[in-house]
């Protein structure tokens, strides 16, 4: 498929405001983060984050309101928990929402600690850090997305962490993305364009049971 077919876009589509529903995604999900306390189950806080979402001003959810807690960093979008685990006084946990704005699609997500363990400090981090590395290893060289990803896997491993090549980004735009059918970034044989496709980035610890997670969109 042309690169132009797996980033067309809507009639309502503008990047300006593609950019302003990312920015009021990633206000709604510090306000998810600031409800997130130890003591509290993982589907509680899922709960209390779309209740939140639902006072916020969106059109509607995109995907649904994912937040995990301990050992279930360690499992992608698609797989389920097994459990429903409390998060702990020393614990790591990841938020990631899907929210429309404007009619525009935002997708964000990061990694946060309770407690004072240092690796899992460092790895929610770094978590950041790599993102920020590959974005503008992206905005330097203009890499396809195939090369993009082959570059994060080498950078986790330089920082200690094991990359998951199964999240390997998507496409986003004006709602319904998915029309447009443009797949996973992490496929992409040619040099993506800004403002279409979010960066994700899920790293793990290589001996213990967590991980961390970080997506933003590349501009």
């Amino acid at each position: 498929m042309e690169l132009a077919q797996r980033e067309a876009v809507g009639a309502k589509y503008s990047a300006a405001a593609m950019r302003r529903a990312q920015a009021l995604t990633w206000e709604a999900t510090e306000k998810i983060a600031a409800l997130i306390k130890p003591g509290m189950r993982e589907s509680e806080a899922i709960a209390a984050g779309k209740a939140l979402l639902g006072t916020l001003g969106m059109d509607r959810i995109w995907h649904p309101v994912l937040i995990r807690f301990g050992e279930n960093t360690l499992r992608t979008f698609s797989e389920r928990s097994d459990v429903d685990p409390v998060l702990g006084d020393d614990d790591i946990y990841f938020i990631d929402i899907g929210v429309v704005f404007g009619a525009h699609e935002g997708d964000c997500g990061f990694t946060r600690t309770t407690g004072t363990d240092p690796e899992m400090q460092r790895c929610a981090r770094d978590a950041r850090r790599l993102f920020d590395v590959v974005h503008a290893h992206w905005r330097e060289h203009g890499v396809s997305g195939q090369a993009l990803y082959q570059f994060a896997k080498t950078q986790a491993e330089a920082m200690g962490w094991v990359l998951n090549l199964d999240i390997r980004g998507h496409r986003v735009s004006d709602f319904p993305h998915a029309i447009y059918k443009g797949g996973k970034l992490g496929d992409l044989a040619d040099t993506p364009n800004g403002g279409l496709w979010i960066l994700e980035i899920q790293i793990a610890h290589p001996t213990r049971p967590f991980g961390a997670f970080y997506e933003d969109l590349l501009v």
